[in-house]
């Protein structure tokens, strides 16, 4: 694995996985995830003197003694080596296996040692797989091979992985769980294996369609896919072969672009639905909010099309914050209640299809869904918040029982502030422009990052006020009134029409809402970007998009603010390659409004 001594963990090691989560700085794994698993796994395999705080310790006897611990390596079907690790339970009981093929890490299966064992502890055979090309060279986890980002080998690789667990295991029934990349390649492997030979799928921090979550609304999400070419364990030359290379590139320099949709299309659960539904595969999902890698909407879209005894979980926060800590390394301390929920719910999930445990699995909503920063919290040292009472969360039949009714809200021109305003009747004739091509102050949040804090009781404030605003417009409601639980229940997919004009033959727009305090002060609610091309310049066009899906509580006395700007570093820019700022105009006229419709629930 390497040569540096196995890390000591302590209280203080896992108080930083649970109030931190799976991301350190950059894009890099916490480093006391790391050190878990590494003495989680030394200790495992019989290793003395690995310091463990006594909850870990007796989870490691416990599975030395009602299992056995193997480091296979798994050959597949083009002769490429996958590094694995294993746990066969004892006895001559036929139980379950559960496969977990590992996320885009640059550690491969190490980073949830902890959930293996713990799996173990529930009475599963568990076999995790590092995908082919995941990881730093010359570590135990890593697999060989070049990264297929869950294509045709990625499948392949799965199958030949049952058919390890079968010899080896003998087991009564399999399933599969992934997260983030491990969650679309379980989708992908259940739809895919010749002989249907997956019983259950838990898909946590998924996506549902693979293009449109890198590349939507002619905008692509440049710094998403640079972080995962970053994230592997090796350079761009060493973990991708030619063609995908070139793929690669030609998606960040925004060439061959219907060539990155195919390839993307190829590698989305959502392409083979069919597949799944006919199977009848029990299909666990779950997503966040403010989801930088894979949003939301393209997951709630797959989850409505599926026909299978399914279940959605959605979640405040950015991808992997609210399952890692529980698949990392939480104990019985928690910081704050209900923490643990989003991986006991998936366990659950696979105890009552693959054990057949008569729990309450069979009488779950098909959606639960937690509202955005309806959280209690307190202060804590350190000019941080700590959550006492967890966000509420509200279930549902379908995502679209969510949204019961909708609200639609016109833009004006500007008023003696500059801004404009949010009114209930439509107003024409008017224009308003900004220098576009400059980032601002309105900004989603930084990838992974700002959603984690979210998570954990500590969202990102906005000071609208401060915004440039000749680099972008703001428009505003007055303070809002409503029920005593809130002003406004925001619920589904909120849509912005706007009539946008460039002074050159291209222009991104990105809108965001955000609720505005009485203090001034605000909260991202939602965001979605938009970029038009072949425009002509300083010739009107209109143009509609949803922004991404959302369930938000809009306190009484607050407002609604809805922003647009023409940059955020999470995406493309249309003008990129322009040497100076361009001028985009917004505009209203009659029969063709400029408005925000609010989905409500």
């Amino acid at each position: 694995m390497t040569s540096d001594p196995i890390p000591s963990v302590t209280e203080a090691t896992l108080t930083d996985v649970a109030t931190n989560g799976v991301w350190g700085p950059g894009h890099s794994v916490n480093q006391a995830v790391v050190d878990v698993s590494r003495a989680l796994l030394a200790a495992a395999q019989g290793e003395e003197g690995v310091e463990l705080p006594p909850e870990l310790a007796e989870l490691v006897a416990d599975v030395q003694r009602i299992g056995r611990i193997a480091l296979p390596r798994i050959v597949s079907h083009d002769g490429t080596r996958l590094s694995a690790f294993s746990i066969k339970l004892k006895g001559d009981a036929p139980r379950p296996v559960v496969i977990v093929p590992a996320g885009w890490n640059p550690y491969g299966w190490l980073p949830f040692l902890h959930a293996y064992l713990k799996l173990a502890q529930r009475g599963y055979h568990v076999l995790a797989y590092s995908p082919r090309g995941i990881g730093i060279k010359g570590w135990l986890s890593t697999s060989e091979g070049f990264v297929d980002v869950a294509g045709p080998n990625d499948w392949a690789d799965g199958t030949v992985v049952i058919d390890y667990a079968q010899e080896a295991f003998e087991p009564s029934r399999t399933g599969f769980l992934g997260e983030s990349y491990g969650s679309g390649i379980s989708q992908l492997v259940a739809a895919h294996d010749p002989a249907g030979r997956v019983d259950a799928v838990v898909a946590l921090s998924t996506w549902g369609n693979l293009a449109t979550s890198l590349y939507n609304n002619g905008t692509r999400h440049l710094e998403a896919v640079q972080a995962l070419i970053d994230f592997t364990g090796g350079p761009l030359e060493e973990k991708f072969d030619e063609g995908t290379q070139q793929l690669l590139k030609d998606f960040l320099s925004g060439r061959n672009l219907d060539e990155v949709v195919a390839w993307g299309t190829e590698r989305s659960p959502q392409a083979y639905v069919d597949q799944t539904n006919a199977r009848g595969v029990p299909t666990f999902l779950s997503n966040t909010w403010h989801e930088t890698l894979f949003p939301v909407n393209p997951v709630v879209e797959l989850f409505e099309r599926l026909t299978v005894p399914k279940r959605l979980n959605l979640w405040i926060g950015d991808h992997g914050a609210p399952e890692g800590p529980g698949l990392a390394g939480l104990v019985t301390g928690l910081p704050f209640p209900g923490l643990a929920e989003p991986t006991l719910e998936a366990y659950r999930w696979l105890d009552h299809h693959l054990l057949g445990t008569d729990n309450d699995v069979p009488n779950w909503s098909a959606v639960s869904s937690q509202s955005m920063f309806t959280y209690r919290t307190v202060a804590i040292p350190g000019g941080t918040k700590l959550i006492t009472v967890p966000a509420h969360r509200e279930t549902y039949v379908s995502w679209d029982e969510a949204t019961t009714g909708s609200e639609r809200w016109y833009l004006t021109g500007a008023d003696d502030t500059g801004d404009g305003a949010l009114t209930d009747k439509p107003t024409a004739g008017w224009s308003r422009d900004f220098a576009a091509g400059a980032l601002t102050s309105s900004v989603a949040g930084e990838l992974l990052k700002t959603g984690q804090q979210e998570w954990f009781g500590n969202p990102r404030t906005y000071e609208p006020a401060n915004f440039e605003r000749d680099q972008l417009l703001v428009w505003s409601t007055e303070p809002l009134t409503g029920s005593d639980e809130a002003a406004r229940r925001i619920r589904g997919t909120a849509t912005v029409h706007l009539t946008v004009r460039s002074s050159t033959d291209a222009a991104t727009v990105i809108a965001y809402l955000y609720d505005v305090a009485p203090d001034g002060t605000a909260r991202i609610i939602t965001h979605e970007p938009y970029t038009a091309t072949d425009l002509t310049p300083e010739v009107d066009t209109t143009i509609a998009w949803h922004l991404q899906a959302v369930s938000y509580d809009l306190p009484t006395g607050h407002r609604l603010a809805l922003v647009v700007n023409s940059r955020d570093p999470l995406y493309s820019y249309a003008g990129s390659d322009l040497p100076a700022l361009t001028t985009t105009t917004v505009s209203s006229a009659n029969g063709n409004d400029a408005r925000l419709d609010l989905p409500l629930g």
